[in-house]
Parts: structure tokens; C-alpha cells; sequence
């Protein structure tokens, strides 16, 4: 299945365009690494969390926004392949020295997708999710999630992605596993929804609410939903796409 290179960022509200900007000059580059599809989006509906969120994960000041990202990959072959290249290519370090954002706090790593149910369709708005699951609950999560994305489905998802940490490196300032404070035994879930607009995620969270059968149950819970964090994105770049999202509204 797809092999995911996930990213979190806080990027400076003021530079939303020269982030788009940014991004997009590095995509052809990132493709002939072997990027299959390269995926920017725009904290539009990132919510403060009582344990963990993604401003914490990044330390987001007041006025930066949070950037939710990912690469994909056909395998993890390739993506190690390409992380080689971008270490030894000089462009990369020209890229890195004019980023936008402050790369200390960017948190990263590689997960390998073991959920990804697809219509077919492409999504332009984004529900990401970060979460910790100890290591022996992996089948469990998964089963929990694959019901979860069939009734996304039916809701009007047009993708839903589960992708477990592989390569997932500890950090000088921030990482993902201190974003949710995982404790030892503990793994870390990327995973995200694509919905074909925000009206249809609204709608689709509402009846998903309501459905009888997707009420948690605390105690049959595989993971500690205190310290999973979630928001909703709007995207600035998706090289799958007909056309890339560009100088959207601030």
C-alpha cells in the first residue's frame, strides 16, 4: 500500500502565499524524486485541544497557522530512495534556506498506510488527524478504523487514510511522538479524510454524530482519544489534482 511522509508545520499567517509559492516551485522537483503525490494544506477549522493539538505539536504562535502535509509514495523503497537525493542535492539546501516557516518546528516522519479506502475522487478539504496507539493495539485500531471509514464513505468521504509510524525520528525542538505525548509501547497514527468540500465534512461529521453505531465506547477504546488531536484543512497544493489550489482567500 501507499507509503506516507507526513509533515506539520507553523507557518507564519502573513506568508500563506509565499508558502503556497514555496511549495509549489519545490513540487517537480519532489516528483522526479519519486513523490507521487505532494499534498500542502491550510489550517481552516484547527481547534484548541484540553491535552494535546496541532498548535501545541508545533508550538504555533498567535499569529502563525498550522500547515497539515503529506507525500506519497508506492513504497518505501522509494521513499528512502528520495529522502537520498533531497540529503545530497544542492537545490534542497537553496529550498531550505529560504523557507518560509521556522523548519526547527516542522515535526516529520514515514508511515506506512495500512487503511486507504478511496472513491475514486479527490478531496478539497481535509480532516488530519495525529494519534498514539500502543504497539499491541495495531489490529484493533485497525478494525476500529476500517468501520469508521466505510461510514465516512457513506457520509460523503472521498478517501480516508490510516497509516502507521515506520520511521518516525525523534526531534531537537518538537516531534510527533512528544505531540502526543506518547508513552513507552506507543506508536504514532497519521491519518486523514478527504471530503469533496467543507458543506459535505460539516454534514458528514453531523450524521456521524448521530449514527448509533459509530458511539464510542470509552472502555473498548484501542488508544487514548484524549491525546489523539484533529483539524480541518483547506489545500494550497495537490499535485493529484487537474488544476493546484492557488492565492486562496487568507
Amino acid at each position: 500500500m501507499t507509503y506516507v511522509e507526513g509533515f506539520v508545520c507553523a507557518v507564519p499567517s502573513a506568508n500563506k502565499e509565499a508558502y503556497r509559492q514555496h511549495a509549489a516551485d519545490a513540487a517537480p522537483l519532489f516528483k522526479a524524486f519519486g513523490v507521487r503525490r505532494h499534498f500542502e494544506a491550510w489550517g481552516d477549522d484547527v481547534p484548541d485541544g484540553k491535552v494535546t493539538d496541532f498548535k501545541g505539536s508545533v508550538q504555533a504562535k498567535p499569529d502563525e497557522t498550522v500547515v497539515f502535509a503529506w507525500f506519497e509514495y508506492p513504497d518505501k523503497a522509494t521513499r528512502d530512495a528520495a529522502n537520498e537525493k533531497m540529503m545530497s542535492d544542492p537545490r534542497m539546501k537553496t529550498m531550505g534556506e529560504s523557507m518560509p516557516f521556522d523548519g526547527q518546528r516542522m515535526i516529520y516522519g514515514g508511515f506506512d498506510s495500512f487503511i486507504d479506502e478511496s472513491t475514486g475522487g479527490r478531496g478539497a478539504y481535509v480532516d488530519g488527524f495525529v494519534a498514539p496507539v500502543p504497539e499491541g493495539n495495531k489490529q484493533a485500531y485497525r478494525d476500529m478504523a476500517s468501520k469508521a471509514a466505510a461510514k465516512f464513505k457513506e457520509c460523503g468521504a472521498v478517501r480516508v487514510v490510516e497509516a502507521w509510524g515506520d520511521d518516525v525520528p525523534d526531534g531537537k525542538v518538537t516531534d510527533f511522538k512528544r505531540s502526543v505525548k506518547a508513552e513507552p509501547g506507543e506508536n504514532v497514527v497519521f491519518s486523514w479524510i478527504e471530503w469533496p468540500d467543507k458543506e459535505t465534512r460539516d454534514a458528514g461529521w453531523k450524521a456521524m454524530m448521530e449514527d448509533p453505531d459509530m458511539q464510542p465506547d470509552k472502555d473498548k477504546m484501542p488508544f487514548d482519544g484524549m491525546r489523539m488531536f484533529w483539524g480541518g484543512f483547506r489545500p494550497v497544493l495537490d499535485t493529484a489534482a487537474e488544476t493546484v489550489p492557488s492565492r486562496e482567500p487568507a
